[in-house]
């Protein structure tokens, strides 16, 4: 598959949803004058290609990273090659529209398609499909339909299931917990909670099919994992995430796993500096997973939820979370170059745990503060990542 095939398709899903989530859009809210939302787009999309064409030109001519000729139409801005345009133009058509059509209002039915997309945390999407693509991109080293789908799966599926099942079943925490209801997830109402399992399972079980037949044994078996640890998480009967440091280990796993079926599917050879980055990346995500569930230490408690944080109390649990950062780190060191960079991704994650080392149960509320800069932290470090493994890339 090309590259002008691939930003073609790209461009032309895009164009389409955006087309198709203004209409819903308009529609709704007939008062809205149209001019204006139209011109916030062309704002926004004349920006975003003139970001691109600074920054490309920028790391293409500094030797970040280059294209095989072979795979370009052979046109380009600067020495940016024009196909690199289609995705800020995608993402500055379709991302405005969504934000309009997903606005609060209009009918139940839309209403509901907003909760159950909130549910799927969007702005965790990149979280699980990222960690899924750098394994496979760096191993292969081109852009085919396993990556795709694989990027896909990862991205929405996987994450509506992860997140969906657990909204369900938490749904009596979630009534007492101020933060649910926005950006940080969704407060699903009863009647959507038998449609939420049914999507998930109808949006999943294709996409593990089509990349279980891509692999052998070993993906299948790591799919597998991955797909348990999101039903285990939150199922009842299992229900993983009410037993302490269980929970920290399932959560993690579902963040590790996709890295390790992108891998397995590129026929990686799992050397030693791999699994060291794997760990690394294992503990960072049991950190996480630890300190997030310690600003619903109340509610949880309140609702007879069990986690690492309720069982532990708080303050222990963000002295567990800043230790398991810091083992993070050091292990980065021993990872082959150059891994070691990624070491001081560490520190912004212990400055913003630190201030909570003596945080009480009654105060545990006040981490969500630090919660929310952990997401944005989260943008930042994977930026970071990005430029490692482009140093990586063109190192090998």
């Amino acid at each position: 598959m090309t590259y002008p095939l691939i930003a073609t398709l790209g461009l032309a899903i895009a164009a389409c949803g955006a087309i198709a989530l203004l209409a819903v859009a308009f529609r709704r809210a007939p008062r809205v004058p149209r001019s204006r939302v139209l011109i916030a787009l062309l704002l926004t999309t004349v920006l975003m290609l003139a970001l691109t064409a600074l920054f490309d030109n920028l790391m293409i001519s500094a030797g970040l990273f280059h294209y095989a000729p072979s795979h370009l139409l052979g046109v380009s801005i600067g020495v940016a090659p024009v196909e690199d345009f289609a995705y800020p133009l995608a993402g500055a058509l379709l991302l405005p529209a969504a934000w309009v059509a997903l606005q609060k209002g209009g009918s139940a039915r839309r209403e509901d398609f907003r909760q159950l997309v909130v549910a799927s945390r969007p702005i965790s999407w990149i979280n699980t499909a990222f960690p899924f693509a750098a394994a496979y991109v760096l191993t292969t080293r081109e852009i085919d339909a396993v990556l795709l789908i694989g990027f896909l799966y990862f991205l929405v599926p996987y994450n509506f299931a992860m997140y969906g099942i657990n909204d369900v079943f938490d749904y009596a925490s979630d009534v007492a917990n101020p933060r649910k209801g926005g950006v940080e997830g969704a407060l699903l109402p009863r009647r959507l909670h038998t449609p939420t399992l049914w999507i998930a399972a109808l949006t999943n079980i294709p996409f593990l099919v089509l990349l279980a037949l891509a692999g052998g044994p070993a993906v299948w078996g790591a799919l597998a994992v991955s797909a348990f640890a999101v039903v285990a998480y939150s199922a009842p009967g299992l229900r993983f995430k009410e037993r302490p440091f269980l929970d920290s280990l399932t959560s993690s796993t579902h963040f590790v796993s996709p890295a390790v079926v992108g891998l397995l599917l590129a026929g990686a050879d799992l050397t030693g500096g791999i699994l060291l980055l794997l760990s690394a990346f294992f503990l960072w995500g049991m950190a996480a997973h630890a300190f997030g569930a310690v600003q619903d230490i109340v509610p949880d408690r309140a609702a007879g939820i069990h986690s690492i944080a309720t069982v532990i109390g708080a303050k222990a649990t963000v002295r567990v979370a800043l230790a398991l950062w810091t083992a993070a780190g050091l292990l980065m060191l021993a990872v082959p170059w150059p891994g070691p960079l990624a070491a001081i991704i560490a520190v912004p994650y212990l400055l913003n745990c630190a201030p909570f080392w003596s945080l009480t149960d009654e105060r545990s509320t006040e981490s969500n503060r630090a919660w929310r800069r952990f997401i944005a932290l989260n943008y930042f470090s994977g930026f970071l990542v990005t430029l490692l493994l482009i140093l990586e890339w063109n190192s090998a």
